[in-house]
């Protein structure tokens, strides 16, 4: 990128669900305009952007015209394919985070290989391309273990416990036999995510700590700041730079920690892109994650990432949108509603932010 994005340029989004629908409105009160690619005519990200390329996310007709329109482009998930990718950028426009990031998070095995490489801890694990390879994977880091699809799979989709050595071929054939990962489990005391962000000129930028509950593999809540100490707060920051810097990456990306009960952090996942564990920012910090994202896009500099309030961030799955009346009575809840047409069972339909005095620390930025 020569220049930063001004007001007025295009920032292209590929994705039209409800991160894509945060990131354009975040991006309209910059200045920019905002064209998203999706399939879905009308999706949630169009119905509050400039305009939409109905296409496939691998249509390279519809990635030419996008690059055409737009300054940057974005994405919202991260299994874009990475054909697309290429024919962006040789097309001419500028793509963050970039390929790499992708490639690494794309694949289960290459990004906990990766971070290993870095000297950021996680899980011990094994890759698995047939059954053999999966018993014999059980019998070196015990059971009970978690079997995952390498690739693809969010929201406890793809994956499955193996309880004993009897339960290999059972769990291989509930994964549809294909290429997985065996994570050893993580004795875990509880969740935490950091939200973080790298800008173009290799500023950092970090939130405060989350602490997140799931349910059904489905994130239900996060409570920010968390309640940490010192030396957890360090830990996260250390193993954020690291990730950042040695992806040389530019953007929001949020990382999924175990904390273990002695402290140690282990790194469960990262998500190049902005992160649900992050949606607590919204409303608890001035410059939330999704103006963060398009600030490092864009080649702006970084937002602050101090708290100045407590926030339980609770997603709304399904038919609890139906609840939207009491939530909207409520003087401490702040709504935000994606605009899906139909409420399915374990579909993420809104969040709600509870506001609450913040008795914590700052963020830091650095």
């Amino acid at each position: 990128m020569t220049r930063p994005l001004a007001p007025g340029d295009t920032l292209g989004i590929i994705g039209g669900g409800q991160l894509g629908r945060m990131l354009s409105q975040a991006a309209s009160r910059l200045g920019f305009n905002v064209v998203i690619l999706d399939p879905e005519e009308n999706s949630p990200a169009c119905r509050v952007s400039q305009g939409q390329i109905v296409a496939a996310y691998d249509n390279p007709t519809a990635l030419r015209v996008m690059a055409g329109a737009c300054q940057a482009v974005t994405f919202e998930f991260e299994n874009v394919p990475a054909r697309s990718i290429e024919i962006l950028t040789e097309a001419g426009t500028v793509v963050a985070p970039g390929p790499r990031a992708l490639a690494v998070a794309q694949d289960r095995v290459d990004e906990k290989t990766f971070l290993n490489s870095l000297g950021v801890p996680t899980t011990a694990f094994a890759a698995i391309d047939d059954l053999s390879a999966l018993r014999a994977a059980v019998a070196s880091l015990g059971a009970p273990a978690l079997l995952k699809t390498r690739r693809q799979g969010y929201d406890g989709k793809g994956q499955v416990w193996i309880k004993d050595a009897a339960g290999a071929a059972r769990a291989w054939a509930a994964i549809g036999s294909q290429p997985a990962i065996l994570e050893a489990k993580a004795e875990f005391a509880r969740e935490l995510s950091v939200i973080c962000a790298r800008g173009r000129d290799g500023s950092i930028a970090i939130y405060p700590l989350g602490e997140n509950t799931h349910a059904g593999g489905v994130l239900k809540t996060t409570v920010a700041p968390a309640k940490v100490t010192s030396q957890t707060k360090s830990q996260a920051t250390r193993i954020a730079r690291k990730i950042l810097e040695g992806l040389d990456y530019v953007g929001v990306m949020g990382v999924e920690l175990f904390e273990m009960r002695g402290g140690r952090l282990l790194v469960n996942e990262i998500a190049p892109r902005v992160h649900n564990s992050g949606h607590w920012t919204q409303d608890g910090c001035v410059c939330d994650q999704f103006e963060q994202h398009v600030r490092a896009v864009a080649g702006w500099p970084l937002g602050p990432t101090a708290a100045h309030a407590q926030v339980e961030m609770t997603n709304l799955l399904g038919n609890e949108i139906k609840g939207w009346k009491a939530l909207a009575a409520d003087p401490a809840v702040r709504m935000h509603v994606y605009g899906k047409r139909e409420a399915k069972p374990g579909r993420k339909m809104a969040h709600v932010n509870r506001m609450k005095p913040l008795r914590r620390g700052p963020g830091r930025k650095s």
